[in-house]
């Protein structure tokens, strides 16, 4: 079964790492679909219909972002706001459509890893502060799987850098 990878990125024009995470991962297109929030609602009106329509379609979804103030991108959370509705992904009388599918995050993050421990710089690991992420798809009783998270780019933007990210992304998918 293939994996929807729900990309999140407002400028990925200029995007270093999630731009050639989607390059490479749409060499597999029997494996992967990747759906651009911010290509396919350049007006951030969101086709709800659409959005749940194609995620009842998929097993397995990823959500792929940039870490942003503590964060998503903020189209990412007006998509959780308004497809993740009572009635379809919650509620007594015919919800959780999104029940039983795994559901992981892909996050780059600009900081090193030792900047989220509890000695680092914010304190706190990047599991507290993806936490917001677990307990919403939790609520929706979704398979919430552990995070795949790529530091370093706020200081190392090197090609062999990037490159070294590719496979263990596509390593984490398929384990996924």
């Amino acid at each position: 079964m293939k994996t929807l990878i729900v990309v999140t990125h407002p400028n990925m024009e200029e995007s270093l790492i999630n731009k050639r995470w989607v390059e490479e991962l749409n060499k597999f297109p029997e494996k992967y679909l990747v759906h651009d929030l911010y290509k396919t609602y350049p007006d951030g009106i969101i086709d709800i219909k659409k959005e749940q329509e194609l995620i009842e379609a998929y097993d397995k979804i990823v959500f792929q972002f940039p870490f942003y103030w503590f964060s998503s991108p903020s189209l990412l959370k007006k998509w959780f706001d308004e497809v993740l509705l009572h009635g379809w992904a919650y509620g007594s009388r015919s919800g959780f459509k999104v029940g039983g599918k795994k559901i992981a995050l892909a996050i780059s993050a600009g900081v090193d890893d030792e900047d989220f421990s509890a000695y680092g710089r914010y304190r706190h690991t990047i599991i507290e502060f993806t936490r917001p992420f677990e307990l919403s798809f939790e609520y929706v009783k979704a398979d919430y799987q552990k995070p795949f998270v790529y530091y370093g780019m706020e200081h190392n933007t090197s090609p062999e850098w990037i490159e070294r990210s590719v496979p263990l992304y596509l390593d984490f998918l398929e384990k996924l």
